[in-house]
């Protein structure tokens, strides 16, 4: 696996990069090509490690960010390479066809930890609404003032389809379409 490594306010030595490129490639099993592996690591306040891992493969992106205290590098990186893996395995149906199915052993009752597969996704409810132009700003605005995370609108400047989110640690993000490109 081809992985990244990306520091932010904190160096690490070759020992942990090394052993986050370990854990990962042993999710190589899953994917038929070679899969590209993003690993962002820092440090926030109070000395709180986060690890991020990304990994690009079979035309799926798989994500896992996760964070440990005290300068732990090592568990967070466990942690994280163990959700992606739960993941997999929770979806391995719908991932079939864009992931190696002979890599899915038989489940083994002496496992550390136990995944179901998610059979179906239940939608319990629809909502329909007409999608309005405005900014991006107005877009948070409104967002605010319905109390929820995630707001959908068309961006007055170009007409895409256009989101905008709170983020977990504070801040709003934007995510584009780019439909009208």
């Amino acid at each position: 696996m081809k992985c990244t490594f990306t520091c932010k306010k904190v160096t690490l030595n070759d020992a942990i990069k090394n052993y986050a490129e370990e854990k990962i490639s042993r999710l190589d099993r899953y994917f038929r090509e070679e899969p590209a592996a993003s690993v962002t690591f820092s440090v926030e306040k109070t000395h709180l490690c986060s690890v991020e891992i990304m990994i690009r493969g079979g035309g799926t992106l798989l994500r896992a960010q996760t964070e440990a205290p005290d300068g732990d590098m090592r568990g967070a990186v466990d942690e994280a390479c163990g959700y992606i893996e739960r993941q997999i395995l929770k979806n391995k149906t719908r991932l079939s066809k864009r992931l190696r199915a002979e890599a899915f052993p038989a489940p083994d009752p002496s496992d550390d930890f136990e995944v179901t597969e998610e059979k179906e996704f239940n939608i319990v409810r629809t909502k329909r609404f007409s999608v309005k132009p405005m900014s991006p700003e107005e877009a948070i605005l409104q967002m605010n003032l319905l109390d929820h995370t995630f707001f959908v609108f068309r961006n007055e400047d170009d007409g895409d389809l256009s989101i905008v989110y709170r983020r977990k640690k504070g801040g709003y993000g934007l995510i584009e379409t780019g439909e009208n490109d």
